[in-house]
Order: structure tokens, then sequence, then C-alpha cells
């Protein structure tokens, strides 16, 4: 994916967040802003996909820990998103380690309870 591609498809992503937002509200449960995001996508005809296992390595070993990935759009780009009252370091922790165990470049972490969204959209990236 080139980088044009990238940004592109990161506006596409903050747009439906916006959407999703400006239709739902804040302070729902961190599922229900899943579910809207993922009929969002379909709409726009993204592929995204929900709660991706994402499975631990060391060695070539796979160990008995499995992360989950609440959306991957494309299979390039994750999101994490949190319904909280604010972004504590651990969330940004948790984001920064899907984004190296997955290889993935780009990742949102994404805060639903936020009165505007740009607030809450928080951008990361690995080797970017």
């Amino acid at each position: 994916m080139t980088k044009e591609e990238y940004e592109k498809l990161a506006t596409e992503i903050v747009d439906v967040s916006v959407t999703v937002h400006r239709i739902m509200g804040a302070g729902l449960l961190e599922s229900v802003y899943e579910l809207c995001m993922m009929k969002e996508f379909e709409l726009r005809n993204i592929k995204a996909q929900s709660q991706v296992t994402l499975p631990l390595l060391y060695k070539n070993f796979e160990l008995s820990k499995d992360f989950k990935i609440d959306i991957l759009v494309e299979d390039e780009i994750l999101l994490e998103l949190k319904s909280v009252e604010a972004i504590i370091p651990v969330y940004e922790a948790q984001i920064i380690s899907y984004l190296k165990l997955s290889g993935i470049t780009l990742g949102f972490l994404i805060n639903f309870n936020v009165p505007l969204m740009k607030q809450g959209i928080k951008r990361f990236v690995n080797q970017y």
C-alpha cells in the first residue's frame, strides 16, 4: 500500500469515527461503537474485521496469550476503541504493542467518550 493510499484510508477511518460519534453520541459502550463502525465500513465498501486474534509469538513458538484487535481495516490499519473518561498510558502501550506484534504500520486509538470526535482520535505509527 502506498503512502497516499494509507492516508486516504486513514482519512476514511477518521470520517467513519466522526459519523458514528455524530449519530450515536458519547458515553455508550465500546461494543456499540464497534458494531456501528463495522456497519459504516460495510456501507462504504471498506473491508473491516472485528475482534481479530493476534497471537503472541516468541522464537517461532505461539505462547498461550492471544490479543484482540478491535477492528482491522483493509488488513492494514488497526483500531483500538475506547469509551473512557481519559486515555491513560496503558491504552497507548496496548496499541503500540499491537502494532509491534502484528507488524502493522498504522493504528488509531479512538475514544468515543469525548464532546468532539477530533479530541478522541490519536494516531500511532510503527516504522512508517
